[in-house]
């Protein structure tokens, strides 16, 4: 049987999501232990011209919901920014979970070769379902996921790859 759209992006979301959320329950636990406002890591970002980890939770969350709903031929919901603590993050993760776990995997089986149009900045950009997801969705989803992490890790919260990685298919021999 052929890989498909669906199992080529909704796994990679979940998986992703989740590990998000334990990444932000670290954050949580590191800024009670150490007295910190979690706030200050709400704030915080690896480079002044980058987004703080706030923004970098509410794009990689946009880019599964959106991408997953282009890809499902429906328009994606609009989920306001207006989180403001780590706990209104992880509620922000888990309506974008429960979003993409609504959608037809059948209609983004068959996305592969229909042109999806999508916002590309003030403009609108085109392509294959196909290369939509593996050359836009998944990369710029990889991106913010990876800046979230770094920035928690950056502030002094103790995580390795497998954070990162979260819960993968893994069978061990």
């Amino acid at each position: 049987m052929p890989f498909s759209m669906s199992q080529a992006s909704l796994p990679v979301f979940e998986i992703g999501l989740n590990a998000l959320t334990a990444v932000l329950d670290k954050a949580a636990a590191y800024a009670a232990a150490k007295k910190v406002d979690p706030a200050v890591l709400l704030g915080w970002r690896l480079a002044p011209d980058m987004f703080a980890l706030a923004r970098q939770v509410q794009v990689a969350c946009d880019q599964a919901k959106n991408g997953a709903a282009r890809l499902a031929g429906v328009e994606p919901p609009k989920f306001e920014d207006t989180e403001t603590s780590l706990e209104q993050l992880k509620q922000r993760i888990a309506k974008t979970l429960a979003y993409i776990k609504g959608l037809d995997a059948k209609a983004i089986d068959a996305s592969a070769d229909r042109e999806i149009t999508f916002p590309l900045g003030p403009t609108k950009g085109q392509m294959k379902g196909g290369d939509f997801l593996n050359h836009f969705v998944l990369p710029n989803f990889y991106f913010h996921l990876t800046a979230a992490y770094a920035i928690v890790r950056h502030c002094g919260v103790e995580l390795g790859k497998r954070d990162f990685l979260g819960a993968i298919p893994i069978k061990r021999l």
